[in-house]
């Protein structure tokens, strides 16, 4: 670093923000992510490896986290049963939620967000990283649980990003319903050498 008179080592995944390269895909995927607070619903990033995906969530984190009442949250444990499932949710959104009553903690943490819905007209912001080990049945019931008066309402803004595999994913027929919702798709492609 101090050969080349760098702040920082620019090939470690800890680079400042502020020092990262927006391109247009990325922006465009960072401005329709802001734009869907207010109706809710799914977004996908994918792309292959190393090409982005971690740094653009953490762009749109800290975009996201500068706004106004935005409450943005992260399962970090994508490949987790839907009882932990249940349990990370509850503590990333502050709702003591327990898998023996699941009728209870998927009312509780709807409550929640509607809740902050009615009084700061914004949905809150659920980030998966490396969804791809999502397993099908805690994403069949993550659509449900955002899903209000007979689908016509989202009650939340989830993102969805991992690698190719993640779009094959959501095509199989279990998860189509979720793939329909959708709202925004960004595939993060290689730079071009010219």
């Amino acid at each position: 670093q101090a050969l080349y008179g760098l702040k920082f080592n620019p090939f470690l995944s800890d680079v400042p923000l502020d020092a990262l390269h927006v391109s247009g895909p990325i922006e465009s995927f960072l401005s329709r992510s802001e734009n869907h607070l207010a109706e809710g619903g799914f977004a996908l990033l994918t792309g292959a490896p190393g090409l982005g995906k971690s740094a653009t969530l953490r762009l749109l984190e800290a975009r996201l986290s500068r706004l106004r009442d935005v409450l943005v949250r992260t399962i970090t444990y994508p490949q987790c049963r839907i009882g932990d499932f249940y349990r990370e949710l509850g503590d990333a959104f502050g709702v003591p939620l327990s898998w023996s009553n699941r009728w209870g903690s998927f009312k509780m943490v709807r409550e929640k967000w509607q809740a902050h819905l009615e009084t700061t007209r914004i949905r809150p912001v659920l980030i998966i990283d490396e969804a791809q080990e999502t397993l099908p049945a805690v994403l069949r019931e993550l659509r449900l649980l955002t899903s209000k008066d007979f689908d016509s309402q989202s009650l939340l803004f989830v993102v969805l990003a991992g690698d190719l595999r993640l779009a094959d994913h959501l095509r199989a027929p279990e998860l189509l319903p979720l793939e329909s919702r959708l709202r925004t798709r960004v595939r993060l492609e290689p730079a071009s050498v010219h």
